[in-house]
């Protein structure tokens, strides 16, 4: 059974596997050694703290905290836009087998372009102020129709 460096008392097991000392305040004032602490840049809104262990030391000489010279963060979100945008939208993916594509449109653009057919407005100027074209103005209007909507 391990005891304490300070005053003697015999260690809890566990507490001795990690410590020399007991948890006394005056054994643990005396013992204890403090943690260095260190902050490391993240970016200007917050900081990252670590503990300042051999690690750690060798983490920073190896330079793993230090910042990328000329390469802004904004750059590199915006090349990962374009990566993404080169990907095919699971959301316009052409019709199954089973024939229940899901449409191209919002309810809005589909509510929009049946109260300007009501109105008269040919489909060239309903994709005009829909900002869409011609085509799929046309496949919402015939979806509707299928629907049952006027």
């Amino acid at each position: 059974m391990a005891n304490c460096v300070t005053c003697g008392d015999r260690l809890h097991p566990e507490r001795a596997e990690k410590y020399d000392y007991c948890t006394r305040p005056e054994c643990r004032e005396h013992n204890a050694k403090p943690l260095e602490i260190v902050a490391i840049g993240v970016n200007k809104a917050a900081e990252q703290y670590v503990a300042l262990t051999e690690r750690t030391k060798e983490e920073m000489e190896s330079g793993r905290y230090k910042k990328v010279p000329g390469v802004p963060a904004s750059r590199r979100r915006t090349q990962a836009r374009r990566i993404r945008s080169h990907e095919p939208d699971p959301s316009r993916s052409p019709a199954t087998a089973s024939g229940s594509a899901r449409p191209r449109w919002t309810k809005a653009q589909e509510d929009l372009a049946l109260i300007y057919r009501e109105r008269g407005v040919k489909p060239d100027e309903i994709a005009a102020k829909l900002g869409v074209s011609r085509y799929l103005v046309t496949q919402i209007l015939l979806a509707a129709t299928n629907r049952g909507k006027p």
